[in-house]
């Protein structure tokens, strides 16, 4: 079939593409390049697109999907039976320096993709959404059954307005909408502004790494291969209505319309320390700490219950911390000749 990726040349976009194309879809990767990080990364993620055995079947426009006329035109052209929506602002931090970013990006943009959807009648919608939706919880592991009102950042905010928005596109317009809640994603090919590839960079060149709540903070880092992989098992079973649904006892995952969310995480949550400590080994060189406060916005631990989405798709990401950070460490040594 053919597949809309919006945000292909970023990280989880990326891998996304690649897996399609591998089993023969055909692929639509839409980005706008902008630089909130280093563009030459976005450029050799599409690169190595255009260089793999199935890029014939591989189409790149750049966009900016906050252009309401020009996303609904490309839509209309190409007529994508599904759409993977990844295309946003991300990051927590960087919310707190330029919200505008969020608001365009993250609202506006996802408003035009939930409009194009409805206008050629897409079989469904799989769209990005994030941990971070749970904001000041306390209660572990994370589970979509959980109140996720209180954000803590205005990132979080955009995310939690993307599931009301597909929600009403659902119930609206019966379009199947499905959103993932990723769990700290990490991997070959990864972001340069989150903490695995910030470290690697510090460590690799002799600067301190920061470490923020002074260490005491806990992550369920979960591997780029295991993300892509409940990805597109999501994309290949459309939200139903949950025949389960009471009206008069709400449970924020379940609905009447075609609307789903999952968690998407390791369910393994691990020390920030014990990570640091596998990536010295990785690496074979240890770190320079230096030991902050809590940042404004971040949270201080993350666990994924994953059970709805092994009972929906049949799949629970299992790759080990370990594994993955030696995987992560020697594309990082090969990318940038280290």
């Amino acid at each position: 079939m053919k597949v809309l990726v919006t945000g292909a040349a970023g990280f989880i976009g990326y891998h996304v593409a690649l897996k399609l194309l591998e089993r023969g879809d055909t692929v639509v990767g839409v980005d706008n390049l902008n630089d909130y990080y280093d563009v030459s990364l976005k450029e050799a993620r599409l690169a190595s697109i255009q260089a793999s055995a199935n890029a014939a079947n591989f189409k790149f426009i750049k966009l900016d999907l906050a252009e309401q006329v020009a996303t609904a035109k490309l839509f209309e052209q190409e007529q994508p039976s599904r759409v993977i929506h990844l295309a946003a602002q991300a990051g927590v931090r960087y919310s707190l320096q330029n919200p505008h970013a969020y608001i365009s990006s993250n609202l506006v943009g996802f408003t035009n993709v939930l409009e194009a959807c409805k206008a050629i009648q897409a079989q469904h919608l799989v769209y990005a959404s994030s941990s971070s939706v749970y904001g000041g919880n306390t209660k572990m592991p994370f589970s979509e059954s959980d109140n996720v009102d209180h954000p803590l950042s205005l990132y979080a905010a955009t995310k939690k307005a993307n599931e009301l928005m597909a929600h009403t596109y659902s119930h609206l317009y019966r379009l199947p909408t499905t959103g993932l809640r990723f769990f700290t994603v990490y991997g070959p090919w990864g972001r340069p502004d989150m903490s695995p590839f910030l470290f690697a960079d510090a460590i690799l060149n002799e600067k301190p790494i920061q470490i923020f709540n002074h260490g005491d903070m806990m992550r369920d880092f979960t591997y780029i291969d295991d993300i892509v992989e409940g990805v597109i098992r999501v994309l290949d079973k459309p939200a139903v209505p949950d025949s389960s649904f009471d009206a008069s006892a709400l449970n924020p995952s379940a609905s009447h319309a075609p609307y789903r969310v999952f968690n998407i995480g390791n369910s393994q949550p691990e020390k920030l320390m014990d990570f640091i400590s596998l990536l010295e080994d990785a690496i074979g060189k240890e770190a320079q700490k230096e030991f902050l406060p809590m940042q404004a916005g971040d949270v201080k631990a993350t666990y994924a219950d994953t059970s709805a989405l092994e009972n929906w798709v049949g799949f629970r990401p299992a790759t080990s911390l370990q594994n993955g950070i030696n995987d992560f460490v020697g594309w990082y040594r090969d990318y940038y000749k280290l």
